[in-house]
């Protein structure tokens, strides 16, 4: 401890200084961390719009994701209803959704324009995708409907001028290769804040959308669970004691997650080592000058039987006390930025190929801190060693006869 409080003594011989090295690591700690913060944000949020669009656990017969269809429904999933209530009994599962993958033509009567489809269980699967998929006009459909109705996206529904009412046709090839129509009645106009999927997008009661293929298969199961956490080890559960289905989980069929991720972990960790080396000159350029000020003294120390790994280690605690005090600075600066981005409201402009934005939030992560802190601390001694090594062991006379 004695020696902890002679380094804040000599750290505070040069106020000036040291509060200028220390200002320069809280600023690089503040922006690691609000950086880093951001990026753990935009993480979690892709990670649950990528788990509420496709499920935890998707399940589809053993060539759905890899092999290709000549017909509609080829490769889709038999004797769903069997394999749906015995997944939905598995402890951890929350609910467990039917889906089909279709496409075709949908027409006003004047115009016509190629859709891509999605066929759902009524209301579950509006709410289980919660704000992902929102209702510019109408509301969710219901299954027992006269005529059946569907979702379009914001700019199909332009295109076809149509509204909440509007009477449709839907035009798909069935699983034997013919033409099928169906009439059915907008009841909601939604939009996934993409352009080009809004321009494309048709949701449809699954019941409807087999008649319309003239199938009783679905293309997947998706399985919704309680802890996202677990889905590895339910994909692998089903694998081993389904092997005649293919089982993904979430992350298998998040390219853009991935993706995204992948690119921001290289930004922010080319941004955390410019910072880091940034810290570690400042620290070189305030000790240098100390060592060089106080070579006299080191020459003294010596000079009365201090060794110079001892004098090493008084001039790395210094750095340690202004790296340290600078890490909890910009800690403190760190937090402040997150709790008030909470209520200041700020919203990015809309991403590449996206036509919404997001709020401006920072995630707080313990970790990060910590890790952040320990690496600024570390590039603060690493500094000190370096300038100071070298001055420790210059011969006695020459250190005392320093000017």
């Amino acid at each position: 401890m004695k020696w902890l409080v002679f380094a804040l003594r000599n750290v505070l011989r040069n106020r000036r200084r040291s509060l200028t090295a220390l200002l320069i690591t809280a600023i690089g700690t503040a922006a690691v961390l609000v950086g880093g913060g951001f990026a753990l944000f935009t993480y979690d949020s892709l990670r649950e719009v990528s788990a509420r669009d496709s499920g935890h656990v998707v399940v589809g017969a053993r060539d759905f994701f890899t092999g290709d269809e000549d017909v509609p429904m080829q490769n889709g999933l038999g004797g769903a209803a069997a394999l749906q209530a015995e997944l939905a009994a598995l402890p951890g599962v929350r609910a467990v959704l039917p889906r089909i993958e279709f496409s075709g033509l949908i027409s006003n009567g004047d115009k016509s324009a190629v859709f891509v489809g999605r066929g759902v269980v009524a209301q579950t699967d509006f709410r289980v995708r919660g704000v992902q998929t929102g209702f510019v006009a109408g509301e969710p459909f219901d299954a027992g409907a006269s005529l059946p109705e569907i979702a379009i996206g914001k700019d199909l529904a332009r295109i076809m001028k149509a509204n909440v009412g509007s009477g449709l046709t839907l035009l798909s090839t069935t699983t034997e290769g013919n033409l099928n129509a169906v009439d059915v009645v907008v009841r909601g106009i939604v939009s996934v804040g993409v352009p080009e999927i809004d321009r494309r997008l048709v949701i449809a009661d699954i019941g409807a959308v087999q008649k319309l293929l003239l199938t009783d298969k679905v293309s997947t199961l998706s399985l919704y669970l309680s802890d996202m956490e677990q889905s590895d080890a339910v994909a692998g559960s089903l694998a081993a004691t389904h092997p005649q289905i293919a089982v993904r989980t979430w992350l298998d069929l998040a390219s853009f997650y991935q993706a995204v991720r992948a690119l921001y972990n290289r930004i922010f960790g080319m941004l955390g080592g410019i910072i880091l080396v940034i810290v570690l000159f400042a620290m070189v350029n305030t000790l240098g000058m100390a060592v060089a000020e106080r070579t006299r003294e080191i020459g003294t120390l010596r000079a009365i039987g201090t060794r110079p790994d001892e004098i090493v280690r008084n001039f790395v605690l210094e750095a340690a006390v202004i790296g340290g005090g600078g890490a909890l600075a910009g800690m403190a600066i760190a937090g402040a930025v997150t709790i008030a981005l909470l209520f200041a409201g700020i919203q990015m402009p809309p991403p590449p190929g996206r036509s919404t934005g997001y709020p401006l939030l920072v995630n707080f992560s313990a970790v990060l801190y910590a890790a952040t802190g320990a690496a600024v601390i570390a590039a603060s001694a690493l500094a000190a060693w370096w300038v100071s090594a070298k001055a420790a062991r210059r011969p006695i006379t020459e250190a005392l006869a320093h000017v």
